[in-house]
């Protein structure tokens, strides 16, 4: 079986659907005959043909409005913002109408739809381009928000996405597109949405996080336990519906946790993560919560760049505080 990166685990994610759903349409800028500026869905136009992979107008607010109509009319459309900082404009569509089309029509309409974006620094782009705002989706009642962080994950969590009968945001950590390569059966078998992956078990300090910032958690986990600290690491992948109980298992029996994400610290998702286990697993924490996070302001260009994303020493660092702290 060959090892695929990220960017063709989401291509082998569409091509599979689109063989098997004739209802599934994939459709934005560039993304038929150049394959997308990132190139996920290159060659799906030749062989599904120009009717279901879609050149669109520069015009990310037609996208989202056509994308709706064609959810709710039986289509299953997979439509693609070139940069997660281009999806401003299709929240209209996305808040007002895809996300409350069920409650609207008690049932009689839904939006099975799905909007990916690459997503997330790191890839020497202007701020426009390296924009981690998952949180403003996050609050939108009836819409999914997915973050994938492994060639395997994007596949079973994408198919999951398609098949989902309500909206869905997809964001693609872009960072990760090509870095690594993971065997990736093409077997059509989604992983479930709604779902925290434990992807190491631990007994010290929980560390959660999603998207790229999964492999620096990974990191910081194997130089945490060089000095004698087991951390458990959590990939949240779906932020909501947010399956908190894995998470509140965990802290319940590590009793410190750090949470990791790119996003700006204020309001961010770890936000909601943390105040959750303060309502709720008060009891269960040896010491305050923790949050390793993007700063409260724009993402500065390439030079400064890593500087701004969450590294491995500062999640080590947020480790071994809430050690201390207890």
């Amino acid at each position: 079986m060959a090892q695929i990166t990220l960017i063709e685990a989401v291509t082998q994610a569409l091509a599979y659907e689109m063989r098997n759903d004739d209802r599934v349409v994939v459709l934005g800028e560039d993304v038929g005959v150049n394959g997308g500026v990132f190139r996920a869905t290159q060659g799906l136009q030749e062989q599904f043909g120009e009717m279901r992979v879609i050149d669109t107008p520069l015009d990310e607010g037609t996208i989202a409005g056509l994308t709706v109509g064609l959810a709710a009319q039986g289509m299953r459309p997979v439509a693609e913002a070139q940069f997660e900082g281009f999806i401003y404009p299709m929240m209209e569509h996305i808040a007002c109408h895809a996300a409350r089309m069920r409650n609207r029509t008690r049932g009689r309409i839904t939006v099975p739809a799905v909007w990916r974006a690459p997503w997330g620094g790191g890839i020497r782009a202007p701020e426009h381009h390296s924009e981690a705002n998952e949180h403003l989706f996050t609050n939108i009642p009836g819409l999914r928000v997915v973050l994938p962080s492994s060639p395997a994950r994007a596949y079973g969590l994408l198919l999951a996405a398609i098949r989902d009968p309500d909206p869905v945001i997809f964001f693609e950590p872009k960072r990760i597109y090509r870095q690594y390569k993971e065997e990736v059966p093409d077997d059509g078998e989604a992983l479930p949405l709604d779902v925290c992956f434990v992807l190491r078990d631990g007994t010290d300090v929980t560390l959660v996080t999603w998207g790229a910032q999964v492999k620096e958690c990974l990191e910081a986990a194997d130089a945490l336990a060089e000095k004698g600290i087991s951390a458990e690491v959590i990939d949240v992948a779906t932020l909501t519906p947010l399956d908190f109980d894995t998470i509140a298992e965990s802290v319940t029996k590590t009793g410190r946790c750090v949470i990791v994400h790119e996003a700006p610290k204020t309001a961010g998702f770890g936000a909601e993560i943390a105040a959750r286990l303060s309502e709720e697993c008060l009891y269960s924490l040896l010491a305050p919560v923790e949050r390793v996070t993007g700063f409260d302001t724009h993402i500065p260009l390439f030079r400064l760049e890593m500087k701004y994303l969450p590294s491995v020493e500062r999640i080590v660092e947020a480790a071994e505080r809430t050690l201390a702290a207890s």
